[in-house]
């Protein structure tokens, strides 16, 4: 299944436009905004961002991971989008899907070469109680695992196979390490689980999406 796929079914399974709009009808407004990056060599990159935005080369601009007292972790510079259908949402996917990095390994044609993170911020308000809500779900589309022996992946692509597999290496620790719920979580060992420590904390769950390679995973984090 395509991170198309999986997106659109998620929005749909959640029914989240239908019902924003059914409860209109009780006085709650909602305001969803959504966002698109990749993690790539431990890089952090906007897929969104507009070709004005662009840094040198045509390759998008690198986002920072700043973390506030007050706010948490946040990157800089984000685009984010106002959406309120899942049309809308399909055709930033599509943009998304162009400025992706892929590339070819003796074990995959067209190969992922980073981590695809979707994020949908949920704001909502109750004009007559004035009651707020507010949510957010991550759908994350983890780069395939390879072995190094079998990939035969040399220069820029040995480079690109060592760092997806290991961020996805963390990311199993932090997943052992919570199921032991011991007190020490290692997220600071790749950009992927320091992106997501703040949402894997509260609740995290993992399905498979598409059984490519050695993994072929993604992450729900609602």
């Amino acid at each position: 299944m395509e991170i198309s796929q999986l997106v659109e079914s998620a929005l749909d399974e959640y029914k989240v436009f239908q019902t924003s709009q059914a409860l209109a009808a009780q006085s709650w407004k909602y305001k969803m905004q959504a966002s698109m990056l990749e993690i790539y060599n431990e890089n952090i990159q906007d897929l969104l961002a507009s070709k004005s935005n662009a840094g040198k080369g045509g390759k998008q601009q690198l986002l920072d991971l700043i973390t506030h007292d007050a706010k948490g972790t946040q990157l800089s510079d984000l685009t984010i989008v106002d959406v309120s259908t899942i049309g809308q949402v399909s055709n930033l996917l599509q943009k998304a899907a162009h400025s992706r990095s892929v590339g070819r390994t003796d074990m995959n044609e067209e190969s992922s070469r980073s981590h695809f993170v979707f994020t949908l911020r949920i704001y909502g308000v109750n004009e007559s109680t004035e009651q707020q809500e507010q949510g957010v779900l991550n759908l994350i589309d983890l780069a395939g695992s390879e072995r190094l022996s079998r990939s035969g992946a040399t220069g820029e692509r040995l480079k690109e196979t060592q760092a997806i597999n290991k961020s996805l290496s963390s990311l199993s620790d932090v997943i052992f390490v919570l199921a032991k719920k011991d007190d020490h979580v290692p997220f600071r060992n790749s950009q992927l689980t320091y992106l997501i420590r703040l949402v894997m904390v509260d609740s995290w769950l993992l399905v498979v999406a598409k059984p490519i390679s050695e993994i072929g995973l993604c992450l729900v984090l609602v």
